[in-house]
């Protein structure tokens, strides 16, 4: 059957069907110009991918389509033996299929595998070869993937699968005249009959591609101009490339960047080295060995055949090994396997520039680097630090920033970079750049949190190098985004005993404080600014540190008791320093924590100590939020009138002083707001309450303030229910449940999602609420959690129940 035949009945079949090329093409994924060709015999044969696509687009019955696929065979084979002159037409039509043996069975890859079979199926319907690179960091299994993947679609190309090293990472890697060579043969073509001329040996090659169905998988590319002249145009044709560089010069049809396994999967891949039953008897020990090797697979392999190959050793042991960092590396090395090894490779082979910013990537506190940061770092101007890092995501040591600007470099590299900082930096110039960072980290970081601050805003030392931070939104970002860096930083300046530092810092974070971040980072930062306060001597500042910690330990660490033991401290240090202020704001703090630890008559009386005290200093913003403090303190204590005058007397001050106050003290109005909203809903003036929300929720909005918008929903919700709108208001507290700081809130949105879905007649969903609710009680002790669990016990059922 020639082409012309073969045209003539594709022609036929769908012209019984009805079918326009245009039709046929768009059922088939084929271009019209590609069915148009052939009906005209002005292409080849088709391969094998394409004869299926027809058969189903045609809808050929069983006998036609045997007969079609057969008659498209013959005609590739006729073809062939016209079209090929000389030695070309005694060649095997064959191709070797040269895969290396597969060692370890690769694991936790499977998302990755059906990524390159919808690659591979992509050349069915491609008008020329699809070229698919896989790059990323050294040792995270690149190889492994390409073979596993050769494999797996084998059977796809029907002409074969060839496999060459390109030696990327050798010190005299392949040449392309070198690589053709090796896949002529593959081809079967024999030494004496390749062409000495480079020329001819690519025309070649390029000819037995034409036509054939072949996956070619290049491995360890070193560059792109190594693997370039080995591409080829061929339908039908797969070009699998692997390189630890992105080879960003390639017009690939897919980039696959293979990263780092997760946990669950790293553990896996231990499980099938070290023995499946060896791990379930360590789950945790296995565990942390997959976390201290990075996810890396490398590392991994290592580690298992170490545990394979000494039976005796627990999974434990070897973990204890691997957290001593100066040894990670050395740890991992079994026979000729060694992550050291490998990454070295692919160091040496950097410019001087990127080797040594490499080096001191490692200075960095935390994972990430920017390019303002790798500025301080090495002390250049911005165009060459940025070539250095983008060598160095080239080289995959350090990741891509993406749109954030932000590179990461993963923690067994790290270890890694301070070995070679240790090695090859002159130690009075990496001491010299650890100290820029860290100055310049810890400035920043002052600056930024001090935008949040009404009464220090733009009192900020100027930054000595790039200032990151020119504005409020600016900050709010860069310490986001910056937290392990600065707060790395901070914990150096602690180690160091710069308590100035440390001071301004803690300082500048209070107001920041109270709107991101959660107990643990900033309980660590006010401690260490009541020890640097304290070493300084300065009283006011460490009456001011001892207010912040309070509030952490009350407010975001849900450790009540602990808070008043530290807020006594900060009274005492207030009444020392002779600071109305901190005084003041020491028992608005006092107040909140006594209503939290059961006392609401004694929590009232502080409250109006600490407006005396505002009022006395002058300090009006202080004394109208202590106020507001109060209204809720009377609100609990059921004095409604009065906590409705005192509301109304603290909201009349801030929608006065509103184009007077800077963005934070509005937050104060907010707050203020959502107090007086809760109060007005008491009372039964729902639709005022409501129109209060609205207004506090378009202040926090305008800020971001996400914890304020919280509060608002958690309000509003209780405001619907006695408004009689159950379903708008179950979608209230549904919406604000998980962002619930506090277990009391928490314990009360659960308890009213209870009764709704009771009042609504839904008693399954209204239990699961109460046991919900229930377990947050177990988990707290306080004298309002103690009064809810023993009501919620006996709707359960329960008998009794324990707290704390």
């Amino acid at each position: 059957m020639t082409a012309t035949v073969f045209g003539d009945f594709l022609r036929f079949y769908r012209l019984r069907l009805a079918l326009t090329q245009e039709e046929l093409a768009e059922r088939t994924g084929l271009s019209v110009r590609a069915l148009s060709d052939m009906e005209r015999g002005r292409a080849r044969s088709p391969h094998r991918r394409t004869v299926d696509l027809l058969v189903t687009g045609l809808e050929l019955a069983e006998p036609e389509a045997a007969e079609f696929a057969a008659q498209a065979r013959v005609g590739r084979v006729a073809a062939t033996a016209v079209e090929k002159p000389g030695r070309e037409r005694a060649l095997e039509l064959s191709v070797a299929r040269g895969l290396p043996p597969v060692l370890t069975e690769l694991t936790g890859r499977e998302d990755e595998l059906r990524l390159l079979t919808g690659f591979a199926a992509d050349a069915a319907s491609s008008p020329g070869a699809q070229l698919v690179v896989i790059h990323g960091l050294p040792g995270v299994g690149k190889s492994a993937l390409a073979v596993e993947a050769g494999n797996r679609l084998a059977e796809r190309f029907a002409d074969g699968c060839l496999f060459v090293d390109m030696r990327g990472m050798d010190p005299v890697p392949l040449t392309p005249e070198q690589a053709v060579h090796r896949l002529l043969r593959g081809f079967g073509v024999q030494d004496r009959s390749i062409p000495v001329d480079p020329d001819d040996r690519f025309a070649l090659y390029r000819s037995l591609l034409l036509d054939r169905e072949v996956l070619l998988i290049l491995e360890n590319v070193a560059s792109e101009a190594q693997v370039r002249p080995l591409l080829t145009a061929s339908p039908g044709t797969v070009v699998l490339v692997t390189s630890r560089k992105t080879l960003a010069g390639l017009s690939a049809h897919h980039r696959l960047e293979l990263g780092l396994l997760g946990e669950d999967q790293a553990v896996r891949l231990l499980a099938v080295v070290a023995g499946a039953a060896r791990v379930s008897a360590e789950p945790d020990a296995a565990r942390r060995i997959a976390r201290l090797c990075d996810g890396v697979p490398l590392a991994l392999l290592i580690a298992g055949n170490r545990l394979a190959s000494r039976p005796q050793w627990t999974i434990e042991s070897l973990a204890a090994q691997l957290a001593d960092e100066r040894r990670r590396l050395t740890v991992l090395a079994a026979g000729d396997l060694q992550v050291r090894a490998a990454f070295e490779i692919s160091y040496h082979q950097l410019s001087p520039e990127a080797a040594r910013m490499f080096r001191l990537v490692a200075l960095m506190p935390g994972p990430e680097t920017t390019v303002e940061a790798a500025m301080v770092l090495a002390g250049e101007p911005a165009a060459r630090v940025e070539a250095a890092l983008e060598e160095l995501v080239d080289a995959s040591l350090l990741s891509d920033p993406g749109a954030a600007g932000r590179y990461t470099c993963h923690d067994l590299l790290r270890v890694f970079a301070r070995e070679r900082l240790e090695l090859d930096e002159p130690p009075e110039a990496a001491e010299a750049a650890g100290e820029r960072i860290r100055g310049w980290l810890v400035a920043v970081a002052t600056k930024a949190g001090l935008f949040f601050d009404p009464d220090r805003a733009g009192t900020a030392a100027p930054i000595d190098g790039p200032d990151p931070v020119p504005d409020r939104a600016a900050a709010k970002r860069w310490l986001v985004a910056e937290q392990a860096n600065w707060h790395g930083a901070l914990s150096a300046a602690v180690e160091r005993g710069e308590h100035r530092k440390v001071l301004d810092l803690a300082t500048g974070m209070y107001w920041y404080s109270y709107l991101n971040g959660v107990g643990e980072l900033w309980q660590g930062v006010f401690e260490a600014g009541v020890a640097a306060a304290r070493a300084l001597g300065d009283a006011t500042a460490t009456a001011e540190q001892l207010n912040c910690l309070a509030w952490v330990r009350y407010a975001l660490c849900e450790q009540p008791r602990e808070a008043l033991e530290v807020n006594e401290l900060a009274v005492r240090a207030a009444v020392e320093a002779g600071d109305l202020v901190s005084e003041a704001w020491s028992w608005y703090c006092r107040a909140s924590i006594e209503l939290r630890l059961g006392s609401p008559a004694e929590a009232i009386a502080i409250a109006r100590r600490s407006v005396g005290l505002f009022e006395s200093a002058g300090y009006q913003v202080g004394s109208h939020l202590a106020m507001s403090m109060l209204g809720v303190l009377l609100h609990a204590a059921g004095e409604f009138a009065e906590a409705v005058t005192v509301n109304q007397a603290s909201l009349s001050y801030f929608r006065a002083a509103e184009g007077k106050l800077g963005e934070d003290e509005l937050l104060g109005l907010g707050l203020v707001l959502i107090r007086c909203a809760d109060t007005s809903a008491a009372v039964g003036d729902v639709p005022a309450a409501l129109d209060l929300l609205d207004e506090a929720e378009e202040l926090f909005a305008k800020y971001g303030v996400d914890a304020g918008l919280a509060r608002v929903r958690f309000t509003r919700g209780k405001a619907l229910i006695a408004a009689g709108d159950l379903a708008a208001a179950g979608a209230q507290l549904v919406s604000t449940l998980e962002q619930a700081r506090w277990p009391e809130i928490r314990i009360e949105i659960l308890v009213l999602l209870a009764d709704l879905a009771g009042k609504t007649g839904e008693p399954a969903r209204a239990r699961e609420y109460r046991v919900r609710a229930l377990a947050e009680c177990a988990r707290y002790d306080a004298p309002g959690v103690r009064v809810a669990a023993s009501r919620l016990a006996a709707e359960l059922g329960l008998v009794s129940v324990q707290t704390g």
